[in-house]
């Protein structure tokens, strides 16, 4: 049963990658190809650099550097060769 189910789960799966796409690899202009292809895998739009002096941007605070101080802080304490 359970074999069966996996076999019609995969059919079902199956009929999206045998959907007909244009052949754009057959077109003999250049031209009319770069636009079939361009149809079917549109390009991707580039994203915006930040950049760091951003003023609405919120400054960044590191979370670890008041625990850095204060075993800093410690270190320097130990007496080394006395």
């Amino acid at each position: 049963m359970k074999t069966t189910l996996a076999v019609l789960a995969l059919c079902v799966c199956a009929t999206g990658a045998l959907a007909a796409a244009p052949e754009c690899r057959v077109i003999e202009n250049a031209n009319a190809r770069l636009s079939c292809y361009d149809a079917v895998y549109p390009p991707k739009m580039e994203k915006t650099a930040v950049s760091e002096r951003d003023p609405s941007r919120a400054a960044h605070k590191d979370p670890f550097s008041a625990e850095d101080a204060r075993t800093n802080a410690r270190l320097k304490n130990i007496c080394r060769g006395c």
